[in-house]
């Protein structure tokens, strides 16, 4: 394979819920990152960031509360908070394992901004829940505010809670500065939590209230770059179809038909594998000699030489 460029997209589970956690977990990811730059791949990665952008809307909602002085944080300043302190662990603890192994590679963060249609559908059908537990007034007041909310019970606690919508990325402002970066041999770390979503108006940018899902601006990220491969790291070996009944399978090698007849049999989750499943099937099927693998974190390697996951070619 000559073009041995890939964009990996690493899950929730690799970083962890508090500080701490993800300090250490980013070492794991650390890992498979540099098996890769090991292998002679180029790497760009792109990460998750639901738990740190709830954590980081929590504390900037009670920072306001605690004094009318301060205003309450628009939710792409949360992601661009997030970018930045995720990037921070992950950029760190792949220097010291690339350093650890005698590489010497710069690894970087590009803080990202990534453009939506101000009329896709999602903003009308929200779909991520995040943000702390609110009391019915609260939730009243952000319901007046045109803000969404639901009603949500778990483990965690039960209560309302705010609800944004998801849109699907339709550009990447920085990704002139990302291909530069790659270009000059360097580790890249880009569109982390799906990207900062903005609108275009005019010469300006205008941060929208919205998440947008990773592993579609993974499989956006990848298309731009012209990479050969999407490698989408999860806490699963791969995907799995029937699940629940005694025909469970996990998908193995496949190619994009298969992947779009299971799609429109609905047997990926909607907020988990279809996600995934979709990002795949439009990277592959946008170009030549392309391939997507899903697999897990500690399977990364063994992923990216076709040996691991569910491959979509």
């Amino acid at each position: 394979m000559d073009n041995k460029k890939v964009v990996v997209a690493i899950g929730r589970n690799a970083l962890g819920d508090t500080f701490p956690e993800q300090k250490e977990n980013v070492k794991k990811a650390a890992i498979a990152i540099a098996d890769l730059v090991e292998a002679k791949y180029e790497v760009v990665i792109t990460h998750s960031n639901g738990i740190q952008i709830g954590m980081i809307q929590t504390a900037m909602t009670e920072f306001s509360r605690l004094d009318s002085k301060n205003t309450v944080a628009p939710m792409s300043v949360c992601g661009a908070m997030s970018q930045g302190y995720i990037g921070f662990d992950l950029q760190n603890a792949i220097r010291t394992e690339l350093i650890n192994r005698g590489i010497y590679k710069p690894v970087a963060t590009i803080i990202t901004q990534v453009r939506v249609d101000p009329f896709d559908p999602a903003f009308h059908t929200p779909t991520k829940v995040i943000g702390r537990y609110m009391t019915k007034e609260e939730a009243d007041l952000e319901e007046h505010k045109g803000n969404y909310v639901t009603y949500e019970e778990s483990e965690e606690g039960k209560g309302y809670r705010r609800i944004i919508a998801s849109p699907k990325p339709i550009d990447i402002y920085e990704i002139d500065s990302i291909k530069t970066l790659v270009d000059a041999g360097q580790v890249v770390i880009a569109a982390g939590g799906g990207g900062i979503p903005v609108l275009d108006q005019r010469t300006g940018l205008k941060g929208a209230s919205a998440v947008i899902e990773k592993d579609y601006t993974a499989a956006k990220l990848a298309d731009m770059l012209s990479a050969s491969t999407l490698l989408i790291l999860t806490s699963k070996e791969g995907v799995r179809i029937n699940k629940g009944t005694d025909e469970e399978t996990l998908l193995k090698k496949i190619s994009v038909k298969q992947a779009e007849e299971y799609i429109n049999a609905g047997q990926f989750n909607v907020l988990t594998s279809l996600p995934k499943m979709e990002a795949s099937v439009n990277f592959v099927a946008n170009g030549e000699g392309r391939r997507a693998v899903i697999t897990s974190l500690d399977k990364a390697k063994e992923g990216i030489l076709g040996k691991s996951g569910t491959i979509i070619e």
